[in-house]
């Protein structure tokens, strides 16, 4: 922890606060030092997935590709987002947004009213316990929030091209329209803030929560095991979330709504187990379209379907749509399935191991 601390140091030093510093904005951001530890978290998520998550794929895919070229754009968006835009979101945003709610000056929470340690104090001197209190918390506004994404049409305009992917990689994870991100953010961030989860504590949970879900977008043929999947999700369980409309029984993608914990989908009912390794993407040729975009073009696409979505009625109800060639939500009516929704299968794309543990 000395060697983490001093990396921590010299970063802000050389680095963080020569760049506040120059955009004139170091009165406005948090604690350099802060900035600096969710830089470096940053940085040890994109080596774990680079240097761990991604050999695996090549060990024991769960599917092969002939060429991963629709990977590339799921790369690029995780460097994006996890080396420039998260951490700036988190310090230049949110941590002013704390402290004016009643965060303390060190990020504590024990003077916020709705804080965990304001009404049980004893936790301050229990961290890991605190933390794992916390994590709990989080994991399960994540589920709830996941599932808000599917079931509402303008959300899911957004969340869509987190969805579209053909090549579901280690890289997916990140893959999503940056207003979908911002929403999330500050779902996952608000409630943060109001259970008082401190700069630092929350900027590990995101690392524990993100590689988590890494792992679980790994294009890999293998899972926990019968009773540890049913507490943790495991590339087999998400990627059954993942899979491509199945015509014989169209609701069957309506699944494993997890982040970390598949407990939620066990106990909430939307829990699948047992099923094939299928292949991922939507049936929806309009969010297919997105697999031909680059990184602008994937944003624009997106935020075109949410444009038209958001100003209309059915955009508002609930429930599984399709999407028009303007963009405007249609009610999917499962009991007759169009012939030519599916995509086609990526060339020389076979699976593997589809039953394999």
């Amino acid at each position: 922890m000395h060697l983490w601390s001093d990396l921590v140091t010299w970063f802000s030093r050389h680095a963080v606060m020569p760049l506040l510093a120059w955009l004139h904005i170091a009165g406005l951001a948090g604690d350099p030092r802060e900035i600096a530890e969710a830089v470096m978290i940053a940085l040890l998520q994109v080596a774990i997935i680079a240097c761990v998550f991604r050999p695996l794929e090549t060990l024991a895919p769960a599917e092969r590709w002939s060429d991963r070229k629709l990977t590339r754009v799921d790369r690029q968006y995780t460097l994006l987002m996890l080396l420039g835009i998260f951490p700036l979101f988190s310090y230049l945003v949110l941590t002013p947004i704390s402290n004016y709610f009643g965060g303390t000056a060190d990020g504590g929470s024990s003077d916020s009213l709705l804080g965990i340690t304001h009404w049980w104090p004893g936790l301050d001197h229990h961290p890991l316990a605190l933390f794992l209190i916390y994590y709990v918390i989080y994991d399960l506004v994540y589920y709830l929030m996941h599932r808000v994404q599917h079931a509402m049409p303008w959300w899911w305009a957004l969340h869509s091209m987190h969805h579209s992917q053909r090549q579901m990689s280690c890289w997916t994870n990140d893959r999503g329209s940056l207003v979908d991100g911002f929403l999330q953010s500050m779902v996952l961030a608000g409630v943060g803030v109001l259970i008082g989860v401190a700069p630092t504590d929350f900027a590990w949970l995101m690392l524990l929560g993100e590689l988590v879900q890494n792992f679980s977008h790994t294009n890999v043929r293998f899972g926990f095991g019968p009773l540890l999947q049913k507490c943790f999700v495991d590339p087999k369980f998400h990627r059954l979330h993942h899979m491509v409309v199945d015509e014989a029984r169209p609701g069957l993608h309506n699944c494993n709504f997890g982040q970390v914990f598949s407990i939620w989908d066990v106990l909430l009912g939307t829990a699948l187990y047992g099923e094939p390794a299928r292949p991922t993407g939507v049936g929806d040729p309009q969010v297919d379209a997105d697999n031909g975009h680059g990184l602008v073009g994937l944003h624009w696409a997106a935020f075109k379907r949410f444009w038209a979505t958001v100003r209309t009625l059915e955009g508002w109800r609930p429930g599984e749509v399709s999407f028009d060639t303007a963009g405007r939500p249609v009610r999917v009516v499962h009991a007759a399935p169009a012939p030519t929704v599916c995509p086609p299968a990526v060339p020389a794309a076979t699976l593997e191991g589809a039953t394999a543990d």
